[in-house]
């Protein structure tokens, strides 16, 4: 006795194929549907990262008085001699957006730099000029707005750790934004400001007449 099995049509295979996946991705909405099971067919993120571990520690006696912001708009193009742009080349749009710290360095405050009278009324303090911070990049509001690669840089991309690097045109807008904060007052801010903060400190300590003055 033989028993003749009948093989399925392959238009049947595909309908059955498509009437599964329809009842996978109705059953997936309705048990995200439900309470609980919404995660079901999420995703979950996990950080493995490891502690942070301390380096060094540093003291700071500086007072920082004033900090500026500043924005400037990079556009560094890089040319090959003796090939065209589409060949090898590249041109990169960046706005980069950060701060710098004028402070005032009261460590270098010595004995002779402070003169107080007899009765305790009168304070005389002698401190160095501001001095600016290092240029500090604000990475969420520091952005490529457009990029432009030969042929040849595109793929180089391919085979780099680091495709597409950024930090030519990051060291240049911090150098920028570090000369335009030579330019600004943000020094004669500091003092000023460092100045009007220790006169209110003294003088809620008693002293009638406080002079700050700057230079060595």
């Amino acid at each position: 006795m033989t028993t003749s099995i009948k093989r399925m049509p392959g238009w049947a295979k595909v309908v059955s194929a498509f009437v599964l996946v329809l009842v996978v991705l109705f059953a997936g909405v309705r048990l995200a549907l439900l309470p609980g099971l919404h995660d079901v067919f999420g995703t979950e993120t996990h950080d493995r990262s490891g502690p942070a571990l301390l380096k060094s520690i540093q003291d700071i006696s500086r007072y920082d008085a004033a900090s500026g912001n500043f924005q400037v708009v990079v556009d560094l193009e890089k040319d090959a001699k003796y090939l065209p742009d589409a060949i090898r080349g590249t041109r990169t749009l960046y706005v980069g957006a950060g701060t710098v710290d004028a402070y005032v360095d009261l460590g270098k405050l010595g004995e002779k730099d402070v003169t107080v009278d007899k009765d305790r009324t009168s304070a005389t303090l002698r401190l160095p000029h501001a001095a600016l911070g290092k240029p500090a990049l604000d990475p969420d509001h520091s952005y490529a707005v457009s990029k432009q690669r030969g042929l040849l840089d595109r793929l180089g991309d391919v085979f780099s750790d680091n495709p597409n690097d950024e930090r030519a045109v990051q060291r240049l807008a911090a150098k920028h934004i570090g000369e335009a904060a030579k330019d600004s007052r943000l020094t004669a801010r500091a003092e000023e400001n460092t100045t009007g903060m220790l006169q209110g400190l003294l003088r809620s300590l008693g002293f009638e007449e406080v002079t700050v003055t700057y230079g060595a």
